[in-house]
């Protein structure tokens, strides 16, 4: 079994990451601050401390690591855009900096292949209606800009012996773990207590297709993979349209929020990725996944239980 350290993988993401790999046959090992609560995975997995300090000699957190995903990122809570609070230095400091120390310890250490979770932040507000990875990269927020900044690093040590990927991954949805809520729990908390919703519309992606994604270019023939940039992403949706599938789901008879406005919203080309066999599950995943995070099944309409979501 190949053995893979996935940074952040206690994170909403990096679980899915590592939950998908160890599904595979992989040999996976945490990394992070902190070990994984007991039971956090389907299976026991390695715990590797690691943190995003640009100070730290950590290069013994990659012995006998073939492949190192990096997914680990410094944040305030549930914000990525604006994650910098009131440290905008300490955020770069660790996300970026902490990043590149990380890249040239796991080079250094002969990891073979580095794949590292950037964001379709790195494109900001003024991409065209049609992302690919040709796009100009105009980040806009301090995130996207760190983001690019982190693939820029990563790419310029790319060699022989070490090949890089980035993946520009758009916004992620599905289960969360045990003791953890998903990202449309105040969403789902707010339409089912009658209050009014807003339009907004995202695309989205599910944990374990961003999971599939970091597989397919680990396991990809190197010259296909290796320097470049990847497009992460399945559906654009809207709250309507999530909303629409939770309310058939627990027969909640609340009015639902405007359709948003969609037309002139950047969605992302997958073409690249799709190439390597990388295929999502779509609308019909979506709308499975929506059920289950309702957490119980149908009841009377106009009945909208007041349940943990």
């Amino acid at each position: 079994m190949t053995r893979v350290l996935v940074s952040g993988g206690t994170g909403f993401v990096g679980r899915f990451i590592v939950e998908h790999l160890i599904a595979h046959g992989y040999k996976a090992a945490v990394g992070g601050r902190m070990p994984p609560a007991t039971g956090f995975f389907s299976q026991p997995v390695a715990y590797v401390p690691l943190r995003l300090d640009p100070d730290a000699n950590q290069i013994t957190a990659f012995d006998d690591i073939y492949y190192f995903v990096h997914a680990a990122f410094e944040h305030v809570e549930g914000k990525y855009r604006g994650g910098e609070g009131a440290d905008p230095e300490g955020f770069r400091r660790a996300n970026l900096d902490g990043s590149v120390r990380l890249f040239d310890e796991a080079r250094a250490a002969g990891v073979r292949r580095c794949v590292f979770l950037s964001s379709r932040a790195v494109y900001g507000e003024t991409a065209p209606p049609l992302v690919d990875e040709t796009s100009p990269a105009m980040p806009d927020t301090l995130y996207g800009m760190v983001k690019l900044a982190g693939e820029d690093a990563l790419k310029s040590m790319t060699g022989h012996s070490f090949a890089t990927t980035s993946l520009r991954v758009t916004g992620v949805y599905g289960p969360a773990g045990p003791g953890r809520k998903h990202k449309w729990s105040s969403l789902f908390a707010d339409y089912l207590a009658g209050k009014a919703v807003p339009p907004r519309a995202g695309t989205e992606v599910h944990g374990d297709d961003v999971a599939q994604a970091v597989r397919l270019v680990l396991e990809a023939e190197t010259t296909k993979v290796s320097g470049k940039v990847f497009n992460v992403s399945d559906v654009l949706t809207d709250n309507r349209e999530i909303l629409s599938i939770l309310q058939k789901a627990t027969g909640c008879s609340h009015p639902l929020p405007p359709v948003a406005e969609m037309a002139a919203f950047n969605a992302m080309s997958t073409d690249n990725l799709r190439a390597l066999g990388w295929a999502p599950g779509g609308k019909d995943r979506l709308a499975a996944t929506t059920r289950g995070l309702a957490g119980y099944g149908t009841s009377n309409a106009g009945d909208c239980p007041s349940r943990r979501v």
